[in-house]
């Protein structure tokens, strides 16, 4: 024991030398990495991911310090072409980083105050609510212009725009939600605005602009603007987009839908890459407004086209997500780290895929740690959502079997507590709308998007609803029944 007690320290002391040594080849191990290594694990990552969420073509996109690290596409479009770096894909809600741009380039040259009133830009604008007046570049730019989805219609317009110069027509008879700069809310026509704002500005269609101005000094060769979902559907070169129906992807066109200004950048990963790299110098900006515009809003994280986020472990990162009925990308640009990640799907919105999944899944590639597939993903919950159909399909089946073979007696208790199961299942999918509005922050979804959505979620509360309905109706048939027999003298 005494001998066991001397020789202890020895031991430990060779144990600590001995991971002392370990540690800095572990370390240089990680730093030491090769590319190829690298983008192997991205690529086994990617495939996987998708397979698991039935996602059927992407492009992915990432840099690294001034360089392009790495730009690929994977899987196939609908006509069974290969999707490349080269393939063009709607960036969807990316755009809105690039009409800010846009803005704060012609803020640079004086020609725009980010501090004053929208309405001194279009003097011939009459207002009926004068807090209009009241809205800056800088509220709109931030999302706190006092305009949302319920006071003012976007993705829910019975009649969408056409043009830029019909959308100034929406601030002239809107009573707005909130005072400006008071509350954020995330509203589409904001960035219409501000996208018309530059073509009164400059004297350009906001294209045009966009082209000029942006893609050309970018190198972004093969990114374009669009202004409706229309010019998407009719371009050969962009892949089909689809939704997800019980895990299978569905070819189908955009629905109509005007984005001309936040949502209309087609571009490639590699195009995306010079984006990104953008971010690291102001290339098109001063300095001042470059830091402004990587900078939080007011209200909250949502700054210029980007949400803003700073922490210890990840340093300043500025991100934003892109969403379309057939289409989805996401986008990361750790500034610190310089790093960046953007990815675009040929799938749009869908309630069981976390798509900004896929960008922290490299980002932990890319710092040396495992990616790791989640559990919930597209092709395990709609497996459970089968089985509860399947579930609902078989009791709905069994209960009607039961009550026609029986033929029990009902009550109106009875009666009472079908008619309740039957409008419960009913009042869910008509509670639908709202859940969605409230979960995405004010948005009001028309209903084909909450069929695109979640399509397995309106399919089984559509059949509980039917077969809650036929249970009812037959307690309906078997209490008149009772009435009857009972009505009978003995």
């Amino acid at each position: 024991m005494n001998v066991l007690m001397k020789k202890m320290p020895v031991c430990l002391l060779c144990l600590i030398l001995a991971f002392a040594a370990a540690w800095p080849s572990a370390a240089g191990a990680a730093e030491t990495r090769s590319k190829a290594e690298i983008v192997a694990k991205i690529d086994e990552y990617v495939r996987e991911n998708m397979k698991l969420n039935h996602i059927g073509g992407a492009s992915v996109a990432i840099t690294y310090g001034d360089d392009t690290f790495y730009a690929q596409g994977y899987g196939t479009a609908s006509d069974g072409q290969s999707i490349t770096s080269k393939t063009p894909l709607p960036v969807a809600s990316l755009s809105k980083s690039m009409t800010a741009l846009a803005v704060l380039q012609l803020a640079d040259q004086e020609k725009i105050d980010l501090d004053a009133p929208y309405v001194s830009y279009f003097p011939d604008m009459k207002p009926a609510d004068e807090r209009v007046n009241r809205i800056t570049i800088r509220h709109l730019l931030n999302q706190t212009s006092g305009l949302n989805d319920k006071a003012n219609p976007d993705m829910t317009r019975p009649v969408q725009f056409k043009s830029l110069q019909e959308t100034v027509s929406l601030l002239e008879g809107v009573k707005l939600a909130a005072d400006p700069g008071k509350t954020y809310s995330y509203h589409n026509p904001n960035y219409q605005l501000l996208a018309l704002l530059v073509e009164r500005v400059s004297g350009q269609r906001f294209s045009d602009y966009l082209h000029d101005h942006v893609f050309v000094p970018l190198g972004m060769t093969s990114t374009f603007n669009v202004s409706t979902t229309e010019q998407i559907n009719r371009n050969s070169s962009i892949p089909r987009g689809h939704y997800l129906l019980l895990g299978k992807p569905m070819e189908k066109e955009e629905p109509f839908w005007f984005i001309d200004g936040p949502a209309g950048v087609v571009s490639t990963a590699e195009d995306m890459a010079r984006w990104m790299r953008a971010q690291y110098d102001a290339k098109l900006l001063s300095a001042d407004l470059m830091k402004q515009y990587h900078a939080a809003g007011q209200q909250g994280p949502y700054g210029m086209g980007w949400l803003v986020a700073d922490d210890e472990s990840g340093g300043r990162t500025i991100s934003h997500s892109g969403i379309l009925w057939t289409y989805k990308a996401e986008e990361t640009v750790h500034l610190d780290r310089r790093l960046g990640i953007a990815i675009m799907f040929d799938t749009g919105l869908n309630a069981f895929v976390d798509y900004a999944g896929f960008v922290r899944g490299i980002d932990r590639i890319m710092a040396g740690d495992k990616a790791g597939i989640p559990v919930i993903n597209g092709r395990n919950v709609e497996t459970a959502m089968i089985l509860l159909m399947a579930a609902t399909f078989l009791w709905g089946g069994y209960s009607l079997y039961r009550q026609i073979k029986n033929r029990a007696a009902v009550s109106r208790r009875k009666l009472a507590f079908a008619a309740i199961r039957v409008l419960l299942p009913m009042l869910l999918l008509a509670a639908l709308s709202p859940l969605m509005t409230f979960v995405g922050g004010g948005r009001v979804l028309p209903w084909y998007g909450i069929w695109i959505t979640m399509p397995s979620v309106v399919l089984w509360l559509a059949l509980l609803s039917l077969a809650c309905t036929a249970s009812f109706v037959c307690r309906c048939i078997m209490y008149r029944r009772t009435r009857r027999r009972s009505a009978i003298p003995a």
